[in-house]
């Protein structure tokens, strides 16, 4: 975490899966003009030490992967309770099993894009799921706002 995301905590980020450095790259020229960090994990097991380093608003994720493939990495994502809430974006190629689109959903999926994507379509996506994350801050800050009201309220004058 940076400093940056320590003055700015709705800004937690987008976290970006793929083995492959090129996808990585086209991902970022994607979602680069949303000025949000973009964080970047080779591999499942990089993606699982990154959301419990820091706290991310969405999840893209590539499904093909050697080692711990996307579903599993997502598996481990929703078994947590500090990342079950984290949505997550499958990527996956055009000429991958129809059924994998079942399997993303059943996985724990919030949407499931094939590869190559429309970009626009990508970011319209991403944009969702950023503001959606900064509305789930702002009810977070409310509840502890209400709270400590309701502390101050049932206070035992002294």
């Amino acid at each position: 975490m940076n400093a940056d995301d320590v003055l700015h905590p709705e800004r937690a980020g987008i976290l970006l899966v793929d083995d492959m450095e090129d996808n990585l790259i086209a991902l970022e020229a994607v979602l680069g003009s949303l000025n949000e960090p973009l964080v970047r994990a080779r591999s499942g097991e990089e993606a699982m030490k990154a959301l419990l380093r820091r706290r991310f608003a969405l999840v893209l994720l590539d499904i093909r992967m050697p080692g711990m493939d996307g579903f599993e990495t997502a598996a481990n994502i929703k078994r947590l309770d500090q990342t079950k809430d984290v949505p997550i974006i499958f990527l996956t190629g055009v000429e991958d099993d129809s059924g994998y689109a079942f399997r993303g959903y059943a996985t724990g999926a919030a949407d499931y894009l094939t590869k190559p994507f429309d970009p626009w379509v990508l970011r319209a996506k991403v944009r969702v799921f950023l503001e959606l994350h900064r509305k789930q801050l702002q009810l977070e800050a409310l509840r502890a706002e209400v709270q400590q009201l309701r502390e101050l309220v049932n206070k035992d004058p002294e």
